[in-house]
């Protein structure tokens, strides 16, 4: 059936369609005639042999413009598809050299970010331990200059104890705590009193505001001496006692 009988359908071919219709008939024929002719066959006799058609066809066929055209395009259309391979593949090369590239630029920018980041906190920590350097002799001058020195004489006694009375709540000022230190021992901080009653009773008075041991030990102010002698410890526990019994030491005014 040709194309042109198909009921409801017309096709047209092109020339060069047409051509290799023809060409690949005329190859296929010349297959066929050849598979149907064995190549070592006995001769027949001239008169006995039958004339064939097919190869006088297939010989015709073959130097046909028809079939060289249909060889030649076969051999375009194969080299054309070993171009389209080799095309692909070199695109694909590309492309993963390309992505290739692209991954090492990622992880050098990735490093010098790490490396550049890991700079900063070294440079972060060492801008820190300098400040850290300079800043300790500051501190401990200031903390030097917050802490009060006190001379070791009556004047200092005093003063050093004026301090602790304040931060335990002790009431008393220079004036009043000079006032008796003078008339009780005149600023003596070994003196002792040996002939009054707390003496004869074996409990004299000692210091500089001659505190007997039983008063000591029950109105001492913690974070001063044990001894009885210490002139601060001394003061700050009359002072002590003066507050609980009078109000103040500057409320006595003779013997307590």
């Amino acid at each position: 059936m040709s194309v042109s009988s198909i009921p409801g359908r017309r096709r047209r071919l092109n020339k060069t369609q047409k051509l290799s219709v023809a060409g690949i008939s005329a190859m296929a024929v010349a297959a066929l005639s050849f598979s149907l002719v064995p190549a070592n066959a006995d001769p027949k006799p001239e008169a006995e042999t039958p004339v064939s058609a097919a190869p006088v066809v297939l010989a015709s066929a073959a130097g046909t413009p028809q079939a060289k055209a249909v060889q030649a395009s076969i051999i375009e259309q194969h080299s054309t598809a070993e171009k389209l391979v080799k095309a692909a593949d070199l695109a694909k090369a590309k492309k993963a050299a390309a992505a290739k590239a692209k991954a090492a630029e990622a992880a050098e920018v990735k490093a010098r970010a790490e490396a550049k980041a890991k700079a900063e906190a070294a440079a972060k920590v060492r801008a820190k331990a300098v400040a850290a350097e300079r800043t300790a002799p500051q501190a401990a001058s200031r903390s030097e200059a917050r802490t009060p020195v006190y001379a070791n004489n009556l004047d200092g006694w005093i003063n050093q104890a004026l301090d602790i009375m304040r931060a335990n709540g002790i009431p008393g000022s220079y004036n009043g705590l000079h006032r008796n230190i003078m008339r009780e021992s005149t600023g003596n901080p070994n003196a002792v009193n040996g002939w009054d009653v707390n003496a004869q009773n074996g409990t004299p008075s000692c210091g500089l505001l001659q505190v007997i041991q039983p008063t000591f030990n029950a109105y001492h102010v913690p974070g001063t001496s044990w001894n009885i002698y210490d002139p601060v410890a001394n003061i700050t526990a009359a002072a002590n006692y003066a507050a609980d019994k009078y109000g103040s030491m500057d409320n006595v005014n003779s013997a307590y």
